[in-house]
């Protein structure tokens, strides 16, 4: 199976962002891709929660979830969109980062609610509190396909190994990661927690990046790592997109779960335990 990860610049408008997106979701299935990932927040880099309210739709009238899922169905391809900033229709006015795995029908196979907010403090300049903008979601969430089971994970999932080891558990073979990483934890973290997840689970890690300098119409600026990865099992590096928008195309053999996961056990060798 050849995948493709997509390596956005998103900006702050959707409508412009949703074109370039399609476009590139296009070039992947050219290359001969039949699952295409996307990043987290496809269509909309903003820090502006002003904006943001004014510029995000609810799930039934968001343009780039029409858009994407229209085009999977003419390209007959799986689609995974990283995510999608959305109005919830919460009391508190907070949106959702919701991914979506959208079946070559253009149907959507299934959704995914971002469960860990990004609130830290990295440096003096680069602090988020995404729970103030996000609500959180609360279900882990495992989607059949016709080449197998998908895990699906969003940015900052990916330093809470419990829950990949949960969807590894539950059968998934392959593991989404989509991101728009900051370039301080990115150049630290990124690729070594990439390759602990497929090597703790034996499954495959596919995780499509946000990049670069996010245009931007009022706000503060957002910058990301960029460096869409796809790691093995066994926790090679495949594939890596550098960190210029475009499209990284990578072969996949499902078969290499088993043989990792044949060499070493550790996901069916729990013991329970006591304290600390």
């Amino acid at each position: 199976m050849r995948a493709a990860l997509l390596q956005l610049c998103s900006g702050d408008d959707p409508a412009a962002n949703l074109p370039r997106t399609i476009g590139l979701v296009r070039e992947a299935a050219a290359q001969g891709a039949t699952f295409i990932l996307t990043p987290e927040v496809t269509n909309c880099v903003s820090l502006d929660r002003d904006w943001q309210a004014g510029v995000l739709q609810t799930e039934e009238a968001d343009i780039t979830l029409a858009g994407l899922r229209a085009e999977a169905a003419a390209l007959g391809v799986w689609l995974s969109i990283g995510s999608l900033g959305l109005k919830t229709g919460d009391a508190d006015g907070r949106f959702g980062n919701r991914s979506f795995l959208i079946a070559p029908d253009g149907s959507v196979r299934a959704r995914y609610d971002k469960i860990h907010m990004f609130d830290v403090d990295v440096t003096p300049e680069e602090t988020f509190r995404e729970s103030a903008g996000y609500r959180p979601g609360d279900r882990a969430v495992v989607a059949e396909t016709d080449f197998g089971k998908v895990g699906l994970t969003v940015c900052y999932d990916l330093r809470f190994p419990h829950l990949h080891r949960a969807l590894a558990k539950a059968g998934a073979t392959i593991l989404t990661a989509p991101a728009a990483f900051s370039p301080v934890t990115g150049a630290a973290h990124w690729e070594p927690l990439l390759r602990a997840r497929a090597i703790e689970t034996g499954c495959f890690v596919l995780a499509a990046a946000q990049t670069g300098t996010h245009p931007k119409t009022v706000g503060p600026t957002r910058r990301t790592h960029g460096h869409s990865l796809a790691v093995a099992p066994w926790g090679e590096v495949l594939a890596d997109g550098g960190t210029e928008p475009g499209v990284v195309t990578v072969d996949i053999d499902l078969e290499e779960v088993a043989k990792a996961r044949g060499r070493v056990p550790s996901l069916f060798n729990d013991r329970p335990f006591e304290g600390p």
